[in-house]
């Protein structure tokens, strides 16, 4: 088994910061691809940003210039740096990771989420 787990949500006001991190750990193999989607009630998960094992990256139109995607992959981890937060980022943001597990299947997985919270 495979697990995503995801920190660093929480509360901040407009036009600040926030770092989520997630961490891949269990029975891995290899990590492929790993992003961030976020969700708001009554509306479909979209993706917010995406690396490759390469270090490629992709972002959605609404967040570019404002969150960097990184990851460490010696550590199994992404990061997403937010800055200059609205109010219209609010959501529960999930990690996403492409993984071949060490019996060499592939899978997507998903962490539980973070609520990111942007108020004044």
């Amino acid at each position: 088994q495979v697990q995503l787990v995801e920190s660093g949500g929480g509360l901040v006001q407009p036009g600040g910061s926030l770092r989520l991190s997630c961490v891949a750990s269990g029975s891995i193999f290899s990590v492929h691809a790993m992003g961030w989607y976020r969700q708001v009630p009554a509306k479909q998960r979209e993706l917010v940003a995406v690396i490759t094992s390469g270090g490629s990256t992709n972002y959605a139109d609404s967040v570019k210039g404002r969150f960097t995607i990184s990851r460490d992959n010696a550590k199994n981890t992404v990061y997403l740096q937010m800055n200059s937060l609205k109010p219209e980022d609010t959501a529960v943001y999930y990690c996403n990771a492409d993984v071949t597990t060490i019996v060499h299947i592939r899978y997507n997985y998903w962490g539980q989420g973070t609520q990111v919270t942007v108020s004044s």
